[in-house]
C-alpha cells in the first residue's frame, strides 16, 4: 500500500508472478489513484520494492506495460529498466520493461 505521511491512500505497489508467453516472471507493479498522479509516488514505490527484490537475492525483474501507458513508461525506465521486448499479455499487445538486479547498481 502506498500512502501520505499523513496516513491518506495512495495506491498499491509491490511484486507478482506473471506468466508471459510461457515464461513465468517477478513484476513489479503500480498504481496511483488518479487525482495523485504525476507527483512521484509509483516511482518512489517501485524504486523500493526494486531495491528490496534486489536485496532479497532476485536476479531478474520486470514491469509489464501496455504500450499506450506513456506515464508508466517513464517510471519503468527512472527505476532502471529498459525495454526487453513487446508480447502478447492479458489480452492485448504489453511492453516488458526489465533489468538484471545481479549487475546493476540502483539507480540515480
Amino acid at each position: 500500500m502506498i500512502e501520505t505521511h499523513a496516513g491518506d491512500f495512495v495506491g498499491d505497489c509491490g511484486l507478482t508472478m506473471q506468466d508471459v508467453e510461457g515464461e513465468q516472471l517477478v513484476e513489479v507493479g503500480w498504481h496511483v489513484r488518479t487525482p495523485l498522479r504525476r507527483q512521484g509516488y509509483a516511482s518512489e514505490a517501485a524504486g523500493s520494492v526494486r531495491a528490496a527484490a534486489r536485496d532479497a537475492g532476485l536476479g531478474h525483474l520486470v514491469a509489464i506495460i501496455r504500450p499506450s501507458n506513456i506515464a508508466s513508461q517513464r517510471v519503468a525506465t527512472k527505476i532502471g529498466l529498459a525495454l526487453e521486448r513487446e508480447v502478447h499479455a492479458h489480452g492485448g499487445p504489453a511492453l516488458v520493461f526489465g533489468a538484471d538486479l545481479t549487475a546493476q547498481r540502483e539507480p540515480t
